[in-house]
């Protein structure tokens, strides 16, 4: 009799060993009585009864999924590649296992569907400069029909946008193109902004008396910078007034002398 209820004692003890599971901090538990939901396990060490009861692990912690490259056509249509990245968590580990057969994997083909979407209703200019804003659109869409599930979508990131080589050429043609258009424009600016300068000073040394006497001494000094040069004007410089109205050519009058 002894030797029974020390065998029973054994069972007992081995039964109880086997029933302590080990929740993480970073997990819940789903516990399932006799097939049903029961309840969430918290972190620590819980009693899952053999047989009457079973229970999941859900993982909280933020997970990051790769979306693989998917070919899409843009609202204008041009044929893009483009993959993502997305972050999402489970809020609520219930649903995510009774709500869904496979989170992950749901969560990977709706992320695929929306970019696809998302991507085809947008220009490839509005694609390549509004990166953010689509991303921005693509997680809203996610998060909102991931919600039943228990999930919840934290961002989204458009990794990368691979175009066909031809449209390449032509993008980089046209960022050519409107390099030279602003180089014109800034120089024809440049040629305006000089005009007027030249022409305010032109009327500055008209109206001030002196001014182009003393213009004309500092071009001397500048040319007589170098030696090489042969500098002819006339002493005083009032001379060259009696040239004026007269088609008088200077060398003759050397001649004659």
């Amino acid at each position: 009799m002894e030797g029974f209820l020390f065998l029973i004692f054994i069972a007992v003890i081995i039964i109880l060993i086997s029933s302590i599971k080990q929740i993480n901090e970073y997990e819940r538990g789903i516990l399932f009585s006799f097939g049903k939901f029961s309840q969430i396990l918290e972190p620590g060490w819980r009693i899952v009864l053999p047989v009457i009861q079973n229970y999941s692990k859900v993982d909280i912690r933020t997970k990051v999924i790769d979306v693989p490259e998917q070919e899409v056509i843009t609202k204008d249509n041009v044929s893009v590649k483009i993959n993502a990245v997305i972050y999402f968590s489970v809020f609520d580990a219930s649903k995510a296992i009774l709500a869904v057969e496979d989170f992950r994997y749901a969560v990977s083909q709706l992320a695929q569907t929306t970019m696809r979407n998302a991507v085809g209703a947008v220009s490839l200019d509005e694609l390549l400069g509004a990166r953010e804003k689509i991303s921005n659109e693509i997680c809203g869409i996610i998060d909102k029909a991931t919600d039943p599930w228990g999930i919840k979508v934290e961002n989204v990131e458009l990794k990368d946008v691979s175009l066909p080589e031809e449209m390449k050429r032509v993008i980089a043609k046209v960022a050519e193109a409107e390099r030279e258009k602003q180089a014109v424009i800034t120089k024809a600016a440049g040629e305006v902004e000089a005009s007027e300068n030249l022409a305010k000073a032109a009327n500055i040394m008209s109206t001030t008396p002196g001014a182009l006497h003393l213009r004309t001494l500092s071009t001397i000094n500048d040319v007589s910078s170098d030696q090489s040069n042969t500098i002819i004007f006339a002493i005083p410089i009032e001379v060259l007034e009696a040239f004026k109205g007269h088609q008088i050519d200077p060398m003759n009058i050397i001649n004659k002398k």
